[in-house]
């Protein structure tokens, strides 16, 4: 469906059921140059198990106008306004990798608006390599190999695909080549550029759950453990062997982590 969000038409997946903002609202943010298209098991499951659930393509992704924005902090007040023009009053927000940094930055901006949160493949910085920022700022299809390789563990080099014919790197090369022009690069740049993550952390008072993968080369899991000791209401679930894509990687297991939220 779609929803006008400070002014401008915004996709919104609802895991296959009608919206209903009187049920329990989860939101999913999607990480760089992505879509709402990676959460389809999930939203789909918490869609038939008594939730509302909003699944946003951020401004300038997919099927959403506008251009993308330029800094976490203003995705998690986007984020905001979308749950207000829900009509819903508060969620529970689960973010992928840039995502996760949304989600923590909207809990500790707008506390009254979030009941808890799931950080998938989670830093409190993400720091982007200059050869990586370079040729996404060139649009140079080295960023998108770059991305696909760094961003999967060793299995899924080898296929490992749960579901029978998919080619887990491939799949990830061909969503990354659906952006539009630089917007891999505005979002790399927000994750490179932000800097409040410990500071805002520390700020969460609601339950979070952090879900790492012990082989993650974008933000390995001593990054997400050390995230978590500046949480005050933090759960870990380390996933062994799983890179940075752990929601096409591991699927059933990062549902078993987050299925609580319903």
């Amino acid at each position: 469906m779609y929803l006008v969000v400070n002014g401008v038409e915004a996709f919104v997946g609802t895991g296959g059921r009608k919206f209903d903002p009187a049920l329990p609202l989860v939101v999913f943010v999607h990480g760089a140059g992505l879509d709402h298209t990676v959460w389809a098991l999930l939203t789909r499951w918490f869609a038939h198990h008594g939730c509302g659930v909003l699944a946003p393509d951020l401004p300038g992704h997919g099927r959403s106008s506008g251009e993308p924005l330029a800094s976490i902090g203003a995705i998690a007040d986007w984020i905001a306004a979308l749950i207000e023009a829900s009509k819903a009053d508060r969620a529970s927000i689960i973010g992928h990798s840039m995502g996760s940094l949304v989600a923590i930055e909207t809990a500790a901006r707008h506390p009254t608006k979030v009941n808890a949160i799931v950080l998938i493949g989670p830093a409190a910085a993400m720091p982007v390599s200059p050869e990586l920022l370079d040729a996404a700022k060139a649009d140079n299809h080295a960023a998108i190999d770059m991305m696909s390789i760094w961003g999967h563990g060793f299995r899924a080099g080898l296929g490992g695909s749960l579901a029978p014919g998919i080619w887990m790197l491939g799949s990830a090369e061909r969503l990354l080549e659906r952006a539009r022009p630089g917007v891999l690069f505005r979002d790399l740049s927000a994750c490179n550029d932000y800097r409040d993550g410990l500071a805002s952390a520390a700020k969460v008072a609601v339950p979070a759950t952090l879900v790492l993968g012990e082989r993650d080369m974008m933000t390995p899991a001593k990054a997400g453990r050390h995230l978590a000791e500046a949480l005050p209401n933090a759960h870990v679930v380390a996933l062994k062997g799983a890179g940075h894509m752990l929601i096409s990687e591991r699927p059933d297991e990062v549902l078993d982590a987050v299925r609580g939220l319903a």
